[in-house]
Formats: C-alpha cells, sequence, structure tokens
C-alpha cells in the first residue's frame, strides 16, 4: 500500500491506499491556528511535524502489508522559514489565508510589476501567493538570510523532516504558486527572486512531482528506508485524484469555499483576467508538464454556515439540502454570497453579499434555496471563462468535497452547465492524487490509465432543466451579481 500525507490548513490526516484505490486505514490530528493580529494567520510548523508523527504512530501499526511509497499533500502557498544546521523554525508559519502583505502588493502594482509577474507565473499580485510571505520574514519577522536558512511550503519542510534532513526539495505544482517559478522553465526566476527580495540559495530543488525524492529517516513510525515519491499541492492532487488527465477535464471542490482546476494539456497557456495559471503535475523527470487553469470561488460552503450560525435558519450545515428541495423555485429570490469580495470570475474585493427579490412571501426555504443555487451559478460563471480560455468544451464536471453529497446541488450544477456532474465513490481525491502520484514513481500502478481504471464513481447526475428556462435563471442571478459589485468602495472615505 501507499501512505499519503494530507497537511491541510485545519489538520493533518495520513491514509493507507491500496492498488484498488481502497482507503484501508486513516489518522487525524487536528492543527492549531493562530491569530497574532487582525488578518494575520499562522501555524507552527514543528506542531504540524508532530502531527505528521502522531498520524502515522497511530497508522501504521494497524496496516497489514508493506508500504511501498509515500506521498504528500499539503495546504499551497503557506511559508515555513527554519534552520538547516537545527532543523529549528526560525518563525511561525505564515498561512496562505494571512494578509499582511496587501501592502507590499499594491506597492508592486503601483511600480508597473504586475505585467511581469503575471506574465512569468500566471498568478497576480496576492498576499495570498507565497514571496511576499518569505518578503516579509527576511524583513519584518527577524528572519536572517544567512547560508543555513531554508525557506519553502510545507511539503519542503515534510520532507526535510520526514527524510532527517537530507532531502531540501518541492515540485511544480507546489513552487507555481510562490511568484517566484517561470512557469516556463519550471525553475526559479533570477529577476523574480530580486525582485521580492529572496536569496535563491534559501529555496529547495524543484523535482518531478511523481518521482523519487529520497527516503525516510528512522524519525517516525514509517521506520527507515520509505521512498518519498509524490508531491503535489492540495488542488493539483484532487485534480489528479479525480484522474483528470486529459486536456478538458475538470474538477470542482465544493468547500467553505470552491476550487475549479481544467487541465488544459502540455501547452502553458496565456494569462487571462479572472482566471490563475498553474502547474498540475509533472510526471518524471524530462516530462512536460501539465497545466491547468484554477478559479478560486470564496464562498459557498461557508453560506450554509452563515445560514446556521449567523441567521439560525438551520440548526445543521445537513438540513439545507432537504429544506431548498421542499420547494421548486426561490420565487425569484437570488443571493450572491460575496462576503468577503467575489473570487473568480470578476475579482472584486468590494462586492459585498446581496439578496434580490424578497417578497413578503420570502422564507426559510428559499433563502435556503437561494444559497444552493448560488453556489451552482457561481461555478457556472467560472467554467464559462475557462472553456473560452482553453478552447475547450466540458464534457463532465468531477465533483468532491462536503457539500457535493447534496443531490440537488449537483442536480442543479449539471442544469447550468449541461453537461453530466459525477460524484466519485471516494471523497478523499486529494489524499489519492499524491498516494497515485507517489506509486506510479514506484512502479505500484503502471500508468494513469491503471490509475483512471481504479477510479469509480458514485453518482452521475444529467441535465434535465429546459435549457431557456436555465438560462433565464443564470441571466436573473448575473443581475443581482452586478448589484453587488463595488458595493464597499469608498466606505471608509
Amino acid at each position: 500500500m501507499v501512505i499519503s500525507l494530507d497537511a491541510g490548513t485545519t489538520g493533518v490526516r495520513a491514509l493507507a491506499v491500496t492498488h484498488d484505490s481502497d482507503i484501508v486505514g486513516w489518522s487525524y490530528r487536528e492543527v492549531t491556528q493562530h491569530y497574532p493580529e487582525p488578518g494575520w494567520v499562522e501555524h507552527d510548523a514543528e506542531e504540524i511535524w508532530e502531527c505528521v508523527c502522531e498520524v502515522l504512530a497511530e497508522l501504521v501499526p494497524t496496516l497489514d502489508g508493506p508500504i511501498v511509497a509515500v506521498g504528500i499533500t499539503n495546504q499551497r502557498e503557506t511559508v515555513v522559514a527554519w534552520d538547516r544546521r537545527t532543523a529549528a523554525p526560525r518563525h511561525h508559519a505564515i498561512v496562505w489565508q494571512d494578509r499582511r502583505t496587501a501592502g507590499l502588493c499594491g506597492e508592486l502594482i503601483a511600480a508597473g510589476k504586475l505585467p511581469l509577474v503575471r506574465g512569468r507565473t500566471g498568478l497576480g499580485l496576492d498576499p495570498y501567493f507565497s514571496a511576499t510571505k518569505m518578503h516579509w520574514l527576511l524583513n519584518h519577522g527577524g528572519v536572517a538570510a544567512d547560508e543555513e536558512l531554508a525557506l519553502g511550503t510545507i511539503d519542503t519542510w515534510l520532507m526535510w523532516k520526514l527524510s532527517g534532513g537530507s532531502v531540501f526539495a518541492t515540485e511544480p505544482s507546489n513552487a507555481s504558486r510562490t511568484l517566484l517559478m517561470n512557469l516556463d522553465t519550471l525553475q526559479w526566476d533570477s529577476e523574480l527572486c530580486a525582485l521580492f527580495g529572496v536569496p535563491m540559495a534559501s529555496l529547495p530543488v524543484i523535482a518531478p512531482s511523481s518521482g523519487r525524492f529520497g527516503l525516510t529517516a528512522d524519525t517516525t513510525a514509517l521506520g527507515a528506508g520509505v521512498p518519498i515519491s509524490g508531491v503535489a499541492g492540495d488542488q493539483q492532487a484532487a485534480l489528479f485524484g479525480q484522474a483528470c488527465f486529459e486536456p478538458g477535464m475538470t474538477k470542482n471542490t465544493y468547500g467553505t469555499g470552491s476550487f475549479l482546476l481544467m487541465n488544459v494539456g502540455h501547452d502553458r497557456p496565456a494569462p487571462v483576467d479572472g482566471l490563475l495559471t498553474t502547474v498540475g503535475w509533472t510526471l518524471g523527470p524530462n516530462q512536460p508538464a501539465t497545466y491547468a487553469y484554477e478559479g478560486s470561488i470564496f464562498v459557498t460552503g461557508a453560506a450554509i454556515q452563515w445560514l446556521r450560525d449567523g441567521l439560525g435558519i438551520i440548526d445543521d450545515a445537513a438540513e439545507i439540502g432537504p429544506l431548498a428541495a421542499s420547494i421548486e423555485t426561490t420565487g425569484d429570490v437570488y443571493l450572491v454570497p460575496a462576503f468577503a469580495g467575489l473570487g473568480s470570475p470578476w475579482w472584486d474585493p468590494y462586492a459585498r453579499g446581496t439578496i434580490v427579490g424578497i417578497t413578503g412571501g420570502t422564507g426559510r426555504a428559499e433563502l435556503a434555496r437561494a444559497v444552493v443555487e448560488s453556489m451552482a451559478y457561481q461555478v457556472r460563471g467560472v467554467v464559462d471563462l475557462m472553456s473560452a480560455a482553453a478552447g475547450l468544451d466540458l464534457t463532465e464536471l468531477r465533483v468532491d468535497g462536503g457539500a457535493s453529497v447534496m443531490d440537488l446541488l449537483l442536480q442543479l450544477q449539471a442544469d447550468q452547465l449541461g453537461v453530466p456532474v459525477t460524484r466519485p465513490r471516494l471523497q478523499e481525491t486529494t489524499a489519492l492524487g499524491a498516494a497515485y502520484l507517489a506509486g506510479l514513481a514506484e512502479g505500484f500502478w503502471s500508468s494513469t490509465v491503471e490509475v483512471a481504471e481504479a477510479w469509480s464513481m458514485d453518482s452521475t447526475f444529467r441535465p434535465a432543466a429546459p435549457r431557456s428556462d436555465v438560462d433565464h435563471l443564470y441571466t436573473r442571478w448575473l443581475k443581482a451579481v452586478d448589484a453587488s459589485r463595488g458595493w464597499a468602495l469608498g466606505l471608509h472615505q
């Protein structure tokens, strides 16, 4: 079997995956969130490592059979600075959600640096990405740029620790989220490193996503000598775990927000306003990268939490599906959950949550259904832009994440997109992706064809509503989006 380590934002999991893609054991530990100032989010990297040790110690003794490899998937963009000599972190890890570098991003945009950054990385200038976090650590966090400094994302930190300090590496899906990797060369870009003041000597080697990085040391329950052979950032790992191996294949994860990724093949696509360009994975040395378009939707599942915690309309998130399905329509009520602005395809930080069309007959069920419909509408907006940008027609959407258990949502999504929406048998697609990458490197699976055969679906939802009705609803929702746009602009002037 293959062990998959999934080091996410809220916790660390270890799962054991068999050749038939069955999960035969797992363990989980929560990770503490630190908020030292408003808008700042940090993790203790040493605690993340301790959680890895604990989940492996709990899982490994329960397994019956050899462990052929370890795969890693991780929260992306989060930055760790540590000392190569002592292996001790020099500062708390700065988490991808952290906004402390917004001012630096604004300065760089004002200085005209966005075209350079966007052209080489496929990303925008936003605190979300890693390079500005590294800049802050070096200039404000007391981290010295000496020869013992190591800077890396969580995958790099865990490989370093698992290998006893013998592996200092990352791979292109994580490196492509730093603002420091050139999408064409798949290597660190010296001009970008200079722009952000990041010493290249402090950065890890970029190796293929699927390939042997090194061997474990005798520091965990895995013992010494287990190959560390597959690594990918969480959303790219989910794309791989959903077996989206052909151009045009697309997955969406319905979580707190939603992340859509479309495989766009081996040719690096041009930047597109409203989307991010990222590396999906590389399968072995001298193999071309698979690129992806990515769309980030800020609020989907979080709107369900708002109904529960903010309005008290439901007591449990599981209630929303039956409540929303208890009526046929919202009665022309539309909700835009722009609680923190709008992400793809609008990228409007000044948008705010909006409900339009309320009448005296609007009740709990109408609001619940409007929330569910808003999730499907937002995904359609991103898919329409992706398909047009890539010149690829979507033929199926593969879905995962907490809200994908809701049959109503997936039927609405199929109707809006006009293509089948498929829910897999196993929801742990992120962990499966890391396991597949590791297993392919070690011959546990012979090819992506064999991996695709191991992937299996739970349910498929096919378009059923008349197209004219579907398009009318979406057009009405877009009018509600227009009402939400720019609402907070100038609010504090």
